[in-house]
């Protein structure tokens, strides 16, 4: 995730890609970098309150990511930035993100689910892939930063057998990064970017009564809308609570509400997706 900036122009940094079994980046890799690239541009002390960005190309990750920061506006307490991600001359990601100074004002927050088992009593997804005899899951197991645990069945290699219902679609998962990251506020919401792109199409899935693994499968993301509403600290466990409200015409609706294990909301999340399937 390190950047390296360009010494003829403070607002141009330059960042590597993290390996992937189909040689495409991957979109909360680009998502976090960008945002991190516009912090570096930002007056100290205001962070990443909302993002907005889309994904416009697919990225090589045998080359290095080009990010032009534009300067929008610096006013007496947000900070708004632009960045574009650049690969061969062209935009695979354009982003746009506003940072606060830290204020006071009124607060309260929606609360988190009750009854939610503890994640340690949960089967990691490190655990699942280690079973399995596939490229993919060697990468998994050796490769993803982030532990996932599902509260319920995971649909990595199966199907949700109740994917029908009320409440079809919803899901909960726990996540937390493999290794403790250093106490930087911006860059903790940047991994928490990262994080999420991993899971925010999965309910659309799960709703569709498909698995990860089904055959024809052609998933990706779009657009993605984030929310940092508390500090937040992705070495220590966090709960996705996702849902799926609409999918149409080969795309889907993800949604989540990230909370700390204290209860406390830190996040909202929303990303639509490309998601195809063959025909029954």
């Amino acid at each position: 995730m390190e950047l390296v900036p360009d010494p003829a122009d403070p607002d141009v940094f330059t960042g590597p890609s993290l390996p992937r079994p189909n040689g495409r980046v991957f979109g909360g890799q680009v998502i976090a970098q960008s945002l991190l690239a516009a912090g570096r541009t930002v007056p100290e002390g205001r962070l990443p309150h909302s993002m907005h960005g889309y994904f416009l190309r697919a990225g090589d990750d045998r080359e290095p990511i080009t990010f032009a920061v534009e300067r929008l506006r610096d006013g007496r307490s947000f900070t708004a930035r632009r960045t574009h991600a650049i690969q061969g001359g062209l935009p695979i990601l354009s982003m746009i993100a506003s940072f606060q100074e830290e204020q006071p004002g009124i607060d309260y927050d929606e609360p988190m689910p009750r009854g939610v088992p503890d994640p340690e009593t949960l089967t990691s997804a490190f655990d699942l892939f280690a079973q399995v005899d596939h490229p993919v899951a060697k990468f998994w197991v050796d490769e993803v930063a982030f532990d996932l645990r599902h509260v319920g069945q995971p649909i990595y290699l199966q199907p949700d057998p109740h994917h029908e219902g009320e409440l079809s679609g919803r899901q909960m998962i726990w996540m937390r990064s493999r290794r403790p990251l250093p106490d930087d506020p911006l860059l903790h919401r940047a991994m928490l970017a990262f994080a999420c792109d991993q899971v925010m199409l999965e309910p659309v899935l799960r709703r569709a009564g498909r698995a990860w693994s089904t055959p024809g499968l052609s998933i990706a993301s779009l657009d993605h809308a984030m929310w940092w509403h508390r500090d937040v600290r992705v070495d220590e466990w966090l709960l996705y609570v996702q849902s799926t409200p609409n999918a149409h015409g080969g795309r889907g609706l993800g949604a989540a509400r990230v909370f700390r294990q204290d209860g406390s909301l830190v996040a909202s999340i929303a990303q639509e997706g490309m998601v195809r399937v063959p025909l029954d």
